[in-house]
């Protein structure tokens, strides 16, 4: 095999590069892994678009994405405001058969996801607060299949694992920041460096772009904070853990990462 192109989790990634890295010759290996994706919320955001664009990017197909939004980081001044937005979203959430255009949300993927939803939830409400969710959904139609509840988490410790560790998941944390650089520091504090979002003024968010350890990243953006390039229009890739070589997909040098370049000179 000349090379290979993984899309997956972090601990299948790695074990595919270090097993192939260990032959005779160096061969291309692309990897692009999971994603543990931060939010920073500023003082100065729009709550409302922020709120929007968080609730899609961290439930919207049921949290089933790379990208999906699990850390939320909001300046202390607008948490409680911030929060309010998210649960009035979520109170609001259809649940049920995707096939209907009037569901949003529908089950998770398999019997395992479910069981580690609830695995999940059992230990976030010991660790913290969980302010929405947290639950199976099993009446009437929905006994079904693998339905979860959205989860909003509050009050979990910052050296809880599961502020690291990546769920795929309908579940996503929230916590109160001191400052942008708080938040930034907070972001970057994940062995992941996929997608990553910001809700902030313009000099704020250059701020953001400049200091974000993340591959693909948003601004003010209420269709998704984490989620949402365009194939053909946008380059995704990831940092990190979140991606062997630094580069993305559809970007410049994707495809010549799988080839090989020769000098040549020619003599008449």
């Amino acid at each position: 095999m000349d090379g290979i192109t993984f899309t997956g989790s972090y601990d299948v990634g790695m074990h595919i590069i270090r097993a192939f890295t260990g032959g005779k010759h160096p061969r291309p290996c692309i990897a692009e892994m999971g994603g543990k994706n931060a939010v920073i919320v500023s003082r100065h955001a729009d709550l409302d678009r922020a709120a929007l664009g968080c609730y899609r990017s961290a439930f919207g197909l049921q949290g089933q994405k790379c990208s999906a939004a699990s850390r939320i980081f909001v300046e202390r001044p607008v948490k409680e405001k911030f929060t309010a937005r998210m649960l009035a979203l979520l109170e609001r959430t259809s649940i049920g058969d995707p096939t209907v255009r009037e569901n949003w949300l529908g089950p998770v993927a398999n019997a395992a996801g479910a069981r580690s939803y609830d695995n999940y939830c059992a230990e976030l409400r010991q660790a913290g607060t969980i302010l929405f969710g947290g639950r199976r959904l099993t009446q009437g139609a929905l006994a079904k299949g693998y339905f979860c509840a959205p989860t909003l988490v509050d009050n979990v410790p910052a050296t809880h694992r599961l502020w690291r560790e990546e769920m795929f998941l309908p579940i996503t944390m929230i916590a109160a920041v001191d400052s942008l650089e708080d938040g930034m520091r907070r972001a970057n504090d994940a062995d992941y460096g996929l997608t990553a979002g910001f809700y902030g003024n313009h000099k704020e968010a250059q701020w953001f772009f400049d200091h974000i350890e993340a591959g693909t990243v948003y601004a003010n953006r209420p269709q998704g904070a984490t989620t949402g390039a365009w194939p053909g229009l946008q380059p995704f890739g990831g940092w990190k853990g979140s991606g062997s070589t630094g580069k993305s997909a559809g970007g410049l040098y994707y495809v010549q990462q799988f080839m090989r370049e020769q000098s040549r000179t020619l003599v008449e």
